[in-house]
C-alpha cells in the first residue's frame, strides 16, 4: 500500500523531472505506477523515491514517461487545423521560402507519430515540386511511442479520419495494418526529448517554419509550460506558425506572436521585427515657432476603449481606460499581465457594489494563473449571479477538460454553447481572450467532440 506521503513525494519528483502536473483523479494511476516501478527494481517505495531523487537516472525517467503519458491520437486529428495548414499556412510559407525551397516542421509531444506523419503528408502535397525538401521532427519522452513512430505501421482505427484519397496515395496495406509510404517516412525523424529540459540544438533559433504542440501544455506545470512556449517562439522562423490545442490559449497578445483566426481556428504567427534603419543625417538647425501644447488624451471613453480591445491594442486601451476602479480597466490590466492590479480592481468593484458577476469572473481569470480551484469558485459565483453569462461556463468547461473530467466539462460547455448565442457583445470583447463569438462557439463544439458529445 502506497502511503500518502510517498505518493505526494512521487508527484513532486515527476513535476521536477518531467514538468508534468497531475489532477486529483490521477491518484490511482500514479500510485499504481510507483508501486510497479519500485517492485521492478526490488526496492521499497521509499528506497525507490530516494534513488529517483538522488541522481539523474535518465532511463527510469523515460520508463515513467511511458507509463504515465496519454498516447491516444490519430491521423489528421482536428481536421480544421490541418485545413488551415493546407489552405493558408503552407501556401504563404511556400511563397516566402521560394529561395530556400525547404519546409521544416516540428511535432512536440508526437506520441506514436500520427501527427508528425500527417504534417509530412500535408507539406509534401503542398510543395511545388520534388526539388523542395520537407523535414518533420517529432519529439516525445515516451520511448515505446517513439519506437512505434519509427516503425510507421498503423491500424485502420488510427486512419479513421483520413480521407480515402489520402489513404490510397500515402499508405500501403501491410499484414498488421497500413504503413506510410517511403517518401513520407523519409521526411520524418523522431527524437527522444523531455520538454522540461533544454536542448540548444533542438530549440535552435529560427529552426522551424511550423510547430504543432497540441494538448500538451495542459499537462505541464505553469513554469515548464511558459518556458516551452518561449522556446517554441524562439525556434520559429520570422513569419513561422504555431498551432496549439484548443484548450491552450496564449491570450490575445502573446510575446513575439500574432494571433490569427481562420475557419474557426486560432493559431499564432511569429512576429517579424523589422531591422533598425540607419539614422538619417541630422538636418541643419533652423528657427521654429513654439507650437501649442498637444491636446490631452481623452480618457474614459468606453466605446473607444472597446474598439481598441477589438483590435487587440490593449496597451493603448489601458492608456485611455480612465476610472481606476472600472471593470474595463481591470480586464485590461489582466490582459497586459498586471494580474495583481487586476485582482485588486475586481475586489474594489465588489466592495463598491459594482457589476458583481463580471467582477467575480475577472477574479476567476486572475486566479487561473496560480490556482485553478480558486478560479472555479469565482466562475461558479459569476454563473450563479447571472445565469445568462456564457463566459464562466466556458472557462469552467475548459478547466474541467484539463482535469480530465469530461462529463463535467460537457455540462458546462453545452451550457456555454447555448448561452453564447445571446451573450452581450461587450462581454465577448471583455472576456473572450481576443476571440469572437464564432471562434468561441467553434471552441465549444470542438471540446464537446473531444468529450464524445456531438452538437
Amino acid at each position: 500500500m502506497i502511503s500518502a506521503v510517498s505518493l505526494s513525494r512521487f508527484r513532486e519528483l515527476l513535476q521536477r523531472r518531467l514538468g508534468w502536473t497531475f489532477a486529483d483523479n490521477d491518484v490511482g494511476q500514479t500510485a499504481e505506477v510507483l508501486a510497479a516501478r519500485a517492485r521492478a527494481h526490488g526496492l521499497s517505495d521509499r528506497e525507490y523515491l530516494d534513488r529517483l531523487a538522488g541522481r539523474r537516472w535518465t532511463a527510469e525517467v523515460a520508463e515513467l514517461a511511458g507509463a504515465l503519458s496519454i498516447t491516444e491520437t490519430y491521423f489528421f486529428r482536428h481536421a480544421e487545423q490541418f485545413r488551415v495548414l493546407r489552405e493558408r499556412v503552407l501556401p504563404e510559407l511556400i511563397e516566402t521560402r521560394s529561395g530556400q525551397r525547404v519546409l521544416r516542421l516540428l511535432s512536440v509531444g508526437c506520441s506514436s507519430g500520427e501527427e508528425a506523419y500527417s504534417l509530412a503528408v500535408a507539406a509534401i502535397q503542398a510543395r511545388p515540386g520534388p526539388d523542395w525538401i520537407v523535414t518533420v521532427t517529432g519529439v516525445d519522452a515516451n520511448r515505446e511511442m517513439l519506437r512505434r513512430a519509427r516503425a510507421a505501421v498503423y491500424s485502420s482505427w488510427s486512419l479513421r479520419d483520413t480521407p480515402d484519397d489520402v489513404r490510397r496515395r500515402w499508405f500501403r496495406p501491410v499484414e498488421d495494418g497500413f504503413r506510410v509510404t517511403d517518401e513520407v517516412a523519409a521526411a520524418a525523424r523522431f527524437v527522444e526529448h523531455n520538454v522540461a529540459a533544454d536542448d540548444p540544438q533542438l530549440w535552435h533559433p529560427a529552426r522551424y517554419d511550423v510547430i504543432f504542440c497540441r494538448n500538451l501544455l495542459m499537462y505541464l506545470t505553469a513554469d515548464v509550460a511558459a518556458e516551452l512556449i518561449r522556446r517554441m517562439t524562439r525556434a520559429l522562423t520570422d513569419g513561422g506558425f504555431l498551432f496549439l490545442g484548443h484548450t491552450d490559449s496564449l491570450g490575445s497578445r502573446p510575446d513575439g506572436l500574432d494571433v490569427c483566426h481562420a475557419d474557426g481556428t486560432v493559431y499564432y504567427q511569429r512576429r517579424v521585427v523589422a531591422p533598425p534603419r540607419d539614422p538619417a543625417p541630422a538636418p541643419p538647425p533652423r528657427r521654429v515657432r513654439a507650437e501649442p501644447p498637444a491636446p490631452a488624451v481623452v480618457r474614459d471613453d468606453p466605446r473607444r476603449v472597446l474598439g481598441l480591445m477589438r483590435d487587440d491594442r490593449f496597451a493603448e486601451a489601458l492608456d485611455v481606460a480612465g476610472d481606476a476602479d472600472s471593470l474595463i480597466r481591470g480586464v485590461l490590466l489582466a490582459q497586459v499581465g498586471r494580474v495583481g492590479e487586476a485582482r485588486d480592481t475586481a475586489n474594489r468593484l465588489l466592495h463598491a457594489g459594482g457589476p458583481q458577476a463580471d467582477a467575480h469572473h475577472l477574479l476567476g481569470v486572475c486566479h487561473e494563473l496560480d490556482c485553478a480551484d480558486l478560479a472555479v469558485g469565482q466562475y461558479r459565483l459569476a454563473a450563479y449571479l447571472d445565469p445568462r453569462f456564457a463566459m464562466p461556463r466556458l472557462r469552467m468547461g475548459l478547466l474541467a477538460r484539463r482535469r480530465g473530467d469530461d462529463r463535467g466539462a460537457a455540462d458546462h460547455l453545452c451550457a456555454a454553447l447555448e448561452l453564447l448565442i445571446g451573450e452581450k457583445d461587450e462581454r465577448i470583447v471583455l472576456f473572450g481572450g481576443g476571440f469572437g463569438r464564432i471562434a468561441l462557439t467553434t471552441l465549444c463544439r470542438t471540446e464537446l467532440d473531444a468529450c464524445g458529445v456531438r452538437r
